[in-house]
């Protein structure tokens, strides 16, 4: 009961340290009319002067990792994200979790500035599509090019393999990593995996 006594009496005190430092009340204007004309009159010029404000920076999620795995992602397991928590990646029709999704537009913005064109033959992949895609290239540890079911980054929503020409293969080299993107996977060059 003591305890509960104490931060009462704390509380009040900081009350009432807060109620002194709150500015006085504004004194009533003898004219009431001029004050409020010469206040019109100050913001207009406030305004014109004021340089206008920059447009904000669009927010990008963080990206959170947890043993190489998005955070958010984690329950629902390797390749069975369902398709509502993951993020397009503009208009191409590929999906990837939302910080990569963000990233990679920023890729392909950044390289069409450079004159380079990047695109993309997959992202997301599901647990089925990756039973599916071992069976017909083979496990990577046997030397072909599949990560096991349960295992790719695809199924993370992280990787995502693109069409590049020599000049994209160098471009991604070159600017990749200023977004993230690695070339994890040496027999694949059109595969980059988002880092953050």
């Amino acid at each position: 009961m003591d305890g509960i006594t104490a931060i009462t009496q704390r509380m009040a005190a900081i009350q009432a340290t807060v109620a002194t430092l709150a500015p006085p009340a504004p004194k009533p204007a003898a004219n009431p009319a001029s004050a409020t004309a010469f206040g019109a009159v100050l913001d207009q010029a406030v305004a014109r002067s004021a340089p206008a404000p920059a447009p904000a920076a669009p927010i990008k999620p963080a990206a959170v990792f947890v043993d190489g795995v998005p955070a958010d992602l984690a329950p629902y397991g390797n390749g069975r994200v369902p398709a509502d928590a993951l993020e397009p990646v503009g208009s191409t029709g590929h999906k990837l979790w939302a910080p990569a999704a963000g990233a990679l537009e920023d890729v392909l913005a950044a390289a069409a500035r450079d004159g380079v064109t990047i695109g993309i033959t997959d992202s997301y992949r599901s647990f089925d599509a990756q039973v599916d895609v071992a069976q017909r290239k083979g496990l990577y540890s046997q030397g072909g090019l599949a990560a096991k079911p349960g295992t790719s980054p695809h199924g993370w929503g992280l990787a995502v393999d693109l069409k590049l020409d020599a000049t994209a293969q160098a471009w991604m080299r070159a600017n990749g990593g200023r977004f993230g993107f690695v070339e994890d996977t040496p027999r694949e060059p059109w595969h980059w995996v988002y880092r953050g």
